[in-house]
């Protein structure tokens, strides 16, 4: 049989989980210690004799003597160690870096997904392959599966910061989780799987991938000027998405760990401060094998477990492949109750009845899964000519080990098709100049001007990014739209064009910069350098940050808002056409988006020193908020008043109902303070965002039509 680790380093690990000294296991083989000392120095190796004398000594069988490939079952059992309180009396209500997202299936697959395009093993040029698995437990293999986390050491647990943290949010929701799991009879396990992926190497205590994502938080260790994260909180989402804030991990390695790869084993528990049994605990929990060399042997460390855990952990790969399990154990999905609602409104209103809860939430999770990995990794799953996928992304749905949803892989060329077919041309070298045939993909080349570094003026270089422009397709969701990329091909920024003439043509637009726009585009690495410091923990756009700030200076996002005006000309150059009055698409568009340009409301400013909308644009969010871009003209005058963007419902009577905000945005040429635009010095355009709080909706946005008004003043100074 194939040995694994050598047999020093592993009979010395074996010793201290049986907690026997050299000495004790010489005297019980009847050897002299000097003998085992040797053994354990790799100095020599014992005879075969003696090997089936040092199994009998340890408590286990001569196979695992001679493989290596685990450690024996003897001495100290798995166990959950809870970190202890603070001696100064600090409490922690729960782990902060959790908050930074929503407990959503969308947000999770966009950030685990990007951390497994950031591990991928590049040398072999194959795709890093990712897989959802949505398991719903019941009955006896729910039960087993409690048994196997060791639930009833946790029970008392769970019971306590239900009694000292339910004014919490964390305990809001553990409790939550827990009263679930017992009064419905079911738990929603949700496991991501990568293959082709470094996997969790290095020490359970010292610098490494393992110490960064099971001990650490806010730690990245990522590598590459291309690798999508950089803050070190994507790993949080996985604790956020558990509503028994746990985790537990499967990793098999690319690089051995004591000498092996496969079924390296933890679990991480994240719950508030709380008291147990008059035993203050920290926060934070894993369950692992007490490490006898910590005092008293009580903080626990990852081992390497059997087939059978890892299969009653619902934890089994299905390769030696390297790459890392994660099982979020309760899974929620906050963002898809409201629509799970609607949708189920409408079945019963269909149908007559509707299908059991638990279908439907595993069924709505599996579907929104689905579209997000569609909407923001299309272009990591796209190949062409001589670039591969970087991806391939499916996911499936169980309920007690039985197929609820077949495993779906998720293809591009389906939720993406013309992005698709434009970044294939790319890649293939087929595009043309302009559009004049359907199904052609028109390039245009855009300047990013890069700034120097450390606050100096001037320029470092030009890099020239890449805009791809091809005809809509009703697939592709929003029209006239561009997802702008970077070298890990995840989708960064999606985001509409200002100023679109009505009686354009409907299109798709991609901007690739950075290494995505190709080895050969000039100052490459610095616009990818750039670029990965100006996105925030959500890496959903491109804008000032503190560490642009920093590194560059205050002013550095003004080069990222001087792009977006580059590519909104360039896209306008390509696909505006003639108007056409009384055209479909112009009553279309006038049907739901209005730009009020004059008001009843007082002025503080009139005449020509007035700032006017000039073009909207808007989409529904997946939370079901407006989400507007607005592009206002702005009339020669050395100062203009502020304005205040408000939108309103457009109603066949009475008065107009005013939505709140929940978040307005400046994108160029004017700045957001106090609710109101305050727009730049001798600026001729500017261009501004705004989410709507979908809390002050009074209907569906799928229902409404919108009104926008810009007026003088700040925010709220009319009705």
């Amino acid at each position: 049989m194939e040995a694994g680790e050598e047999f020093g380093p592993w009979l010395a690990r074996q010793l201290k989980i049986a907690g026997m000294t050299q000495a004790e296991l010489a005297e019980e083989l009847g050897l002299t210690r000097a003998a085992v000392s040797a053994w354990i120095t790799k100095r020599s190796v014992p005879r075969p004799t003696v090997m089936g004398e040092i199994a009998r000594a340890l408590g286990t069988d001569l196979g695992t003597i001679h493989t290596r490939t685990t450690d024996t079952q003897a001495g100290l059992p798995v166990t959950w160690y809870h970190r202890p309180g603070y001696r100064d009396g600090g409490r922690d209500g729960g782990n902060a870096a959790a908050f930074a997202f929503d407990a959503d299936v969308q947000v999770l697959a966009r950030e685990t997904c990007q951390n497994s395009l950031d591990e991928r093993l590049v040398e072999n040029g194959r795709p890093v392959r990712v897989r959802y698995t949505i398991h719903e437990l019941t009955g006896e293999p729910l039960e087993a599966f409690r048994a196997a986390i060791l639930w009833d050491e946790l029970q008392p647990h769970y019971l306590a910061v239900s009694e000292t943290a339910a004014d919490q949010k964390v305990g809001r929701v553990v409790d939550a989780g827990v009263r679930d799991m017992f009064e419905k009879g079911r738990l929603i396990l949700l496991r991501v799987d990568d293959y082709n992926a470094s996997g969790l190497t290095g020490d359970d205590y010292d610098d490494g991938k393992f110490a960064a994502v099971v001990r650490r938080q806010l730690e990245s260790l990522k590598s590459g000027s291309s690798a999508g994260g950089s803050y070190g909180l994507g790993k949080a989402t996985l604790w956020a998405t558990s509503a028994l804030g746990m985790v537990l991990i499967n990793s098999t390695l690319s690089v051995p760990h004591e000498g092996r790869t496969e079924r390296r084993v933890i679990g991480r528990l994240e719950l508030p401060w709380r008291s147990v049994e008059g035993r203050e605990c920290a926060g934070p929990a894993w369950l692992g094998r007490p490490d006898p060399e910590t005092p008293g042997a009580e903080v626990v460390r990852s081992w390497w477990a059997d087939t059978e855990t890892v299969e009653r952990l619902h934890l089994a790969r299905d390769s030696d492949e390297p790459g890392t399990s994660f099982l979020i154990v309760g899974a929620h999905d906050v963002a898809s109750l409201a629509s799970d609602k609607a949708d189920s409104v409408i079945d019963e209103d269909e149908n007559g009845g509707s299908e059991d809860d638990g279908t439907r939430d595993i069924t709505v999770m599996h579907r929104r899964l689905v579209e997000a990995l569609g909407r923001d990794f299309w272009a990591a799953m796209t190949g062409g000519g001589s670039r591969l996928p970087l991806l391939e992304t499916s996911v499936r749905t169980l309920r007690n080990g039985e197929v609820v949803i077949p495993e779906e892989k998720v293809d591009p060329g389906v939720t993406q098709p013309s992005r698709t077919r434009a970044l294939r041309a790319f890649y293939e070298g087929t595009t043309v100049d302009r559009l004049t045939q359907a199904g052609q993909v028109a390039l245009r080349n855009v300047p990013l001007r890069l700034p120097l570094t450390g606050g100096r003026r001037g320029t470092l270089g030009i890099h020239q990014g890449v805009l791809l422009v091809t005809e809509a397709e009703d697939r592709d969701g929003v029209p006239n739209q561009v997802h702008s990329l970077r070298g890990n091909r995840m989708t960064v920024r999606k985001a509409g064009v200002s100023g679109l003439p009505l009686g354009v043509n409907t299109f798709q637009a991609v901007l690739l910069v950075g290494q995505a726009a190709g080895d050969s585009a000039p100052f490459a690495v610095e616009a990818e350098e750039f670029l990965r410091a100006a996105e925030p923990p959500e890496h959903d756009r491109w804008g000032q940050t503190e560490e642009l700030t920093l590194r560059w200076s205050h002013s550095a996002h003004y080069r990222i808002s001087r792009l977006t005006t580059e590519v909104n000309a360039a896209v306008k150059e390509l696909v505006v056409r003639p108007k056409s009055a009384g055209s479909q698409e112009n009553a279309k568009l006038r049907k739901k988006l209005t730009v009020q340009r004059k008001t009843s409301a007082p002025k503080r400013a009139s005449g020509p020193t007035l700032p006017e909308l000039d073009g909207l644009t808007a989409e529904i969010g997946a939370a079901g908020e407006w989400r507007i871009t607005a592009e206002v003209k702005l009339p020669r005058a050395d100062e203009l008043p502020a304005m205040s963007p408000v939108v309103l419902l457009d109603v066949r009577s009475g008065s107009r109902p005013k939505l709140d905000w929940a978040e307005l945005v400046a994108v160029d040429g004017c700045e957001v303070e106090g609710g109101a635009l305050r727009f730049a010095p001798h600026a001729r355009r500017a261009v501004f965002k705004g989410f709507t709080d979908v809390t002050s909706h009074p209907v569906r946005s799928e229902f409404t039509r919108l009104v926008l008004e810009l007026r003088a003043g700040a925010q709220g100074s009319e009705a």
